[in-house]
């Protein structure tokens, strides 16, 4: 070994250029480095280690520069594989498709039917189980997991609608309830992706990536046409293509950047960002546009083939934004190093930096003295008036107290469940955009009631394209932050109004035309909730804490379903038993005529009345906090610290 090292010790001396080579064969040997002042193989090098140090110093500062843009590039390959998983597992949409084919093929009632729509909405109460396994599995392992759930699930579901097996009605409730749970598990996949990806433009990536959730029975139906099949090829789709497409997505999911790296981003990064995702909306809107259009047109087969390609193209046209990203950061990389400004050194930046940080924190400083805005505590005794006097009435006194200090507060589950807040919060939801899911649920039989079954299909459509028109408006708040001052909340209460007025007008109204344009009121307003709850849980109760709290507020969705649906099936077979000739075998009901669901329209419209005061309830308590700076999260402060080290 002595030996060894007097002739790398003799090749070092003579080549200096090659530090790079010598210093992989010393980590290879597992001698000292021959950079080391303390190593006992050189007397004293100090010159030669200051000649290396400014030869290393441009070249050090080039391979951070391409490390910090390969992280931009890989966050935003990263949402591209989460908007084509959000796409294609928003399988809960086309349950009307092929809902009356089931319930024929089984000889069930509709108040069965409705079960199993619960069964599949049921799933989501379990969606607590997705958060606790990110805790202990990785993501990848989860998002296959989710894949595999669903593709058992759906494919036996296909197997007896298409009558090769045959299965008692409690399995197959089992089976759409392991659907609606696989469904669940994909979302809170996509909602932590976003948020470890965009830790200071979560909101946009959310609403973003959730909007393409509700396009995914266009999607399926255009593919059903192009294939030509019947309606029980939704459900070999719902089985087979969510597991193509999240192995696809594999790739950049496990090359993800690390969150602290990304925090350490340029300052000018958040804005640039931005602008990227208002083109990746325009890019949206014209896909949602495509699909609502063209997608009456796509009966016949060779028709539909050609517009699936165009939708599968507009689908791939955001995988250009990463390339975009890369030559920019190139061109300025190249040419302007070479430019007047390249005397701007490495001190400098890292100076703009300090200064840049130190200003931040004394903002931070200054927030939490008060000397910038009187920050609620959290326990508002109600103490107003000039000599702050407890006068309040009782009922003034439960109103004021116990408001949310600030915004991006983490909340434990057992915090988040005596929040008042919160509670406002599940009413609006559970009166609100949960209604909505019941009614796509029910849009096969409503069409078949009112002799329209041949344009269920454009029903979903319109459905689906316009949940996806309400989702990506929901990015609208976070586009015109500075300059309309509304909170998120507000917005959510905006959203829940053509909802009671939608379901008014298909009580009055029996018409196609009311038909249509109910679907599209109740289908944006929905849509909207969808997408905007998951901020609005971000910002009230934590990111962190994401993951869990939004799976407990949907807890609603089945609970919703299950009375909503069974109020509306309880109507339908009992109008459907007071015509005879129209009652089928084995307790099969088909009710044909507007009065089969007026009264049910009538009652989801004065239940949405109810979420619509809850949400103004909620905008009101909660409107204070959106006009003081949110808390980081721990994260972030944690990469500043280690930064400042």
């Amino acid at each position: 070994m002595t030996s060894d090292r007097k002739k790398l010790l003799r090749l070092n001396q003579r080549a200096p250029g090659n530090d790079g080579y010598i210093d992989l064969l010393v980590c290879f040997l597992g001698i000292p480095s021959f950079d080391d002042p303390n190593s006992p193989l050189i007397p004293d090098r100090s010159e030669t280690a200051t000649a290396r140090e400014g030869r290393k110093r441009i070249p050090a500062a080039a391979m951070e520069e391409g490390n910090m843009m390969g992280r931009q590039t890989r966050k935003w390959m990263v949402l591209m594989a989460t908007v084509w998983i959000q796409a294609f597992t928003g399988t809960n949409f086309d349950f009307s498709a092929y809902s009356s084919d089931l319930k024929a093929a089984m000889g069930i009632s509709q108040v069965q039917l409705n079960y199993l729509a619960t069964a599949s909405d049921l799933g989501k109460a379990l969606g607590w189980s997705s958060g606790l396994a990110l805790l202990y599995l990785p993501l990848p392992f989860v998002l296959l997991l989710a894949a595999a759930v669903g593709f058992g699930a759906y494919g036996a579901q296909w197997l007896l609608i298409t009558h090769r097996i045959s299965l008692p009605y409690f399995p197959v409730f089992l089976l759409c309830l392991l659907a609606g749970c696989s469904i669940c598990w994909f979302n809170t996949v996509c909602f932590v992706l976003c948020v470890r990806n965009f830790p200071v433009n979560r909101s946009l990536a959310l609403s973003l990536t959730t909007s393409f959730n509700g396009v995914s029975a266009s999607l399926y139906t255009l593919v059903v046409n192009a294939v030509g099949g019947s309606c029980s090829v939704y459900l070999l789709l719902n089985a087979t293509l969510p597991l193509l497409v999240s192995t696809i997505a594999l790739l950049p999911i496990v090359r993800q950047p690390r969150t602290h790296l990304l925090l350490l981003a340029p300052a000018d990064s958040a804005r640039h960002d931005s602008y990227i995702f208002l083109l990746l909306n325009i890019l949206a809107f014209i896909t949602g546009l495509y699909l609502l259009f063209l997608n009456s047109i796509s009966s016949v087969s060779s028709t539909a083939r050609l517009l699936l390609a165009g939708a599968v193209l507009l689908l791939l046209l955001p995988l250009c934004v990463p390339g975009v990203i890369c030559a920019r950061d190139w061109a300025r990389r190249t040419i302007f190093s070479s430019s007047l400004f390249s005397f701007i050194g490495v001190e400098d930046l890292e100076l703009q930096k300090q200064l840049v940080q130190s200003s931040e924190d004394d903002v931070d400083v200054s927030v939490n003295n008060g000397d910038a805005f009187n920050v609620n505590d959290g326990n508002d005794d109600c103490s107003h008036g000039e000599d702050g006097r407890r006068s309040c009435w009782w009922w003034w006194r439960c109103w004021c107290c116990h408001r949310l200090a600030a915004l991006g507060d983490e909340h434990t589950a057992t915090r988040l469940v005596c929040r008042v807040d919160f509670w406002l919060y599940y009413v609006s939801y559970f009166c609100g955009a949960t209604v909505g899911l019941v009614y796509s649920n029910n849009l096969g039989q409503i069409a078949q009631s009112m002799g329209r079954q041949s344009q269920t299909t454009m029903l979903i459509t319109v459905y689906s394209s316009c949940s996806f028109f309400g989702r990506l408006v929901s990015a609208a708040p976070d586009f015109l932050r500075g300059k309309v001052n509304f909170a998120r909340t507000g917005w959510l209460a905006v959203a829940v109004v053509p909802m009671p007025l939608a379901f008014f007008l298909l009580a009055e109204v029996g018409d196609m035309h009311a038909l249509l344009a109910g679907t599209a009121l109740i289908a944006l307003s929905s849509g909207f909730i969808f997408a905007a709850a998951v901020c609005v849980t971000s910002e009230l109760f934590g990111p962190n804490s994401l993951g869990v709290n939004h799976n407990i507020l949907i807890t609603n969705i089945p609970l919703g379903s299950l009375l909503y649906g069974l109020l509306a099936a309880l109507i339908y077979d009992a109008n459907g038993k007071s015509m005879v000739p129209l009652v089928l075998g084995d307790g099969m009901v088909l009710c044909m005529g507007r009065k089969c669901y007026a009264k049910s329209f009538l009652w989801w419209a004065c239940i949405t009345s109810v979420g619509l005061a809850s949400s103004l309830a909620l905008y009101l308590r909660t409107r204070a906090i959106y006009v003081q700076p949110a808390r980081r999260p721990a994260a972030e402060e944690g990469a500043q610290s280690e930064t400042q080290d």
